[in-house]
């Protein structure tokens, strides 16, 4: 006589169940073997690096959950890889990931910006709004979405040529304070020769 246990074991809709999720697992276990940071962590921890993803990503859905703590969690995520990876980007030698490293800061610095006048209107009116940040937050930093350059030239850079064209037409600049881009990074690259 089997237990109920094996019973469940033995159905076919649970054993289809186990292999898709094995399956998943290998396809995100291939998809995490390209980071050296993960393989590392996986032979110094026995931890499954698969299970170690997966705990901390279910670490800081919980840590969303618990309301007092999604902000910080939301602004550590926001700005603790970028800063890590802006900085490996500074010590570089090509220019692609300065590209895209400034532009994420200025969309997130404008996106911080906006957040401070209506955070609370916000909070309001859409609870879980520190998780559509995190997510919004990470499509802005992954390459391979290059959310925060999407974002920077369809959102960003109309509004700040708006800007821009005004202030010049209702100032007449003299030739002293016209600074074109050339001129400051001739200016730039003169005092850092220096």
């Amino acid at each position: 006589m089997s237990s109920p246990q094996q019973k469940v074991q033995q159905h076919p809709l649970f054993q289809q169940a186990q292999s898709k999720a094995e399956y998943y697992l290998s396809q995100l276990d291939k998809e995490l073997s390209k980071y050296p940071i993960l393989i590392n962590f996986e032979k110094r921890t026995q931890v499954p690096k698969t299970y170690g993803f997966l705990g901390t990503v279910t670490l800081l859905a919980l840590l969303h959950f618990v309301n007092a703590l999604a902000a910080p969690v939301s602004n550590l995520i926001g700005w603790g890889l970028p800063a890590y990876l802006s900085f490996k980007a500074l010590e570089s030698p090509g220019h692609d990931d300065d590209v895209q490293w400034l532009t994420y800061w200025i969309v997130f610095g404008f996106f911080n910006f906006l957040e401070g006048f209506a955070l609370r209107i916000v909070l309001y009116y859409l609870p879980w709004y520190f998780s559509f940040k995190t997510a919004f937050i990470l499509w802005l930093q992954l390459p391979a979405f290059r959310g925060a350059q999407t974002t920077y030239f369809t959102v960003l850079k109309p509004i700040l040529s708006n800007i821009s064209q005004k202030t010049r037409s209702g100032h007449s600049p003299s030739t002293n304070d016209t600074v074109t881009a050339e001129g400051l990074r001739d200016r730039v690259a003169t005092a850092t020769s220096e």
